[in-house]
């Protein structure tokens, strides 16, 4: 059974310096953009390490930061971020085609934000809240916005928080994953096997009925490892589908 290799996630990025008038409903023009939004850092866990590796411009350069984040993305099957759909990966993007990197291989991603919010109707779809309510961890406290104006100023105390906001993100992003991925509609296969649950690859799969398209009949299975619905790749045959019901 070959298993993929998942990357989890997050970047931190420097905000935009604009030159503006006025403080309220402001229409800043390209030309009043003084240093534009970019990545300050960026952390990144596979699956099965534990570790999770960090990288920040109060290391290395620029270039050096994006090529080791692009390396990491070139290797993963599956990138699994939160709100990274939107944010994190064109972020990165942008930033690789500035500096002339071609495009990592092709992955797949599992935004565990569209998770909540079409799964679920939580009061808030923010990460700090879903990872407190399910019992998982929170995010590490810091100083607000003035964090990042430090770690622009170069304080390596900043810096130092700074890189466990960045650490705790991954590791957040990690335990929400492994809760969440029962809810996951459509997960990406993670085993070649099609006896395998597809969302965890285990084969403690137990036959629940049957799933219907508009056509056909599949048998449909609950994994009994993680609880995952899924259904088989071939549709029932007659006498099939009278044994499954």
């Amino acid at each position: 059974m070959a298993y993929p290799r998942i990357l989890f996630l997050d970047i931190e990025t420097a905000p935009n310096l604009v030159y503006t008038w006025g403080l309220f409903n402001q229409n800043v023009r390209i030309e009043c953009i003084k240093e534009p939004q970019h990545v300050l850092c960026w952390g990144a866990k596979w699956e099965g390490d534990n570790q999770v590796q960090w990288t920040g411009l109060n290391q290395v350069s620029r270039p050096e930061m994006l090529l080791s984040i692009h390396a990491l993305l070139d290797e993963a099957d599956f990138v699994i971020h939160y709100n990274g759909k939107a944010f994190d990966v064109p972020m990165l993007n942008w930033e690789f085609a500035q500096e002339r990197l071609w495009p990592p291989a092709p992955y797949k991603q599992l935004d565990l934000l569209k998770t909540i919010r079409r799964v679920f109707r939580a009061p808030s779809n923010k990460l700090d809240y879903a990872a407190q309510v399910l019992g998982l961890g929170e995010k590490v406290r810091h100083t607000g916005f003035q964090m990042w104006l430090d770690c622009l100023a170069r304080l390596p105390e900043s810096w130092g928080l700074m890189e466990k906001y960045n650490k705790q993100d991954v590791l957040l992003t990690e335990a929400l994953y492994q809760r969440l991925r029962p809810w996951i509609t459509q997960h990406p296969a993670r085993a070649l096997d099609a006896a395998a649950c597809p969302a965890c690859g285990s084969e403690q799969l137990q036959k629940r009925g049957v799933a219907r398209s508009k056509v056909l009949t599949y048998q449909r299975f609950q994994c009994q490892a993680c609880g995952a619905w899924s259904k088989g790749g071939k549709a029932l045959e007659e006498k099939a589908l009278l044994t499954s019901l």
